[in-house]
């Protein structure tokens, strides 16, 4: 389905922790066999295929791996690269690592990903990350969410005009 839909020059590069995945490879499209929290292994498929453009996570929907591959590789993507990660219904879910109150969900890591892409306009409460400098913009779907990388201009913010006036 991918290489249809990106053409017969992509490069599809798929990772399973299971051997069961292997038999979907063909021409262009390659599926290694790993753990997606392994950086070692992350790394072995980035000295095998280069960086990614566009990483798509439907890994293991372990709150804890897609923290952990997406600190790895995020910041590895080009300017322009896409990364996003799906089935994110399971962040509200005991058995993924997840729950509403979890702040190691992605779902709440992202939701602090929002503040940090606006970390120069914060007036100094919130400290500018990899976020802040490499981030183009972040969209939220359902059970979905999408980082974009991508030219980041100085974000100073700038005031004109006069106070408000209360009461009015």
């Amino acid at each position: 389905m991918w290489q249809r839909f990106f053409g017969p020059l992509a490069k599809i590069v798929g990772i399973d922790i299971r051997e069961r995945s292997k038999p979907y490879e063909a021409p262009g499209t390659f599926v290694r066999i790993g753990d997606q929290a392994d950086e070692q292994f992350l790394q072995s498929l980035i000295d095998e295929f280069g960086v990614p453009d566009i990483v798509l996570d439907d890994g293991s929907h372990q709150m804890e791996h897609i923290a952990k591959t997406f600190n790895f590789l995020y910041p590895r993507l080009p300017k322009n690269g896409v990364y996003l990660v799906e089935d994110l219904h399971t962040a509200y879910w005991d058995e993924f690592g997840g729950g509403v109150s979890k702040p190691e969900t992605f779902i709440n890591l992202s939701k602090e990903y929002i503040d940090r892409l606006n970390a120069d306009h914060s007036r100094g409460q919130v400290v500018p990350n990899f976020i802040t400098r490499q981030t183009f913009g972040i969209s939220f779907y359902d059970s979905v969410v999408v980082l974009e990388k991508g030219d980041v201009w100085s974000k100073q913010g700038v005031h004109r005009g006069h106070k408000p006036l209360l009461g009015r």
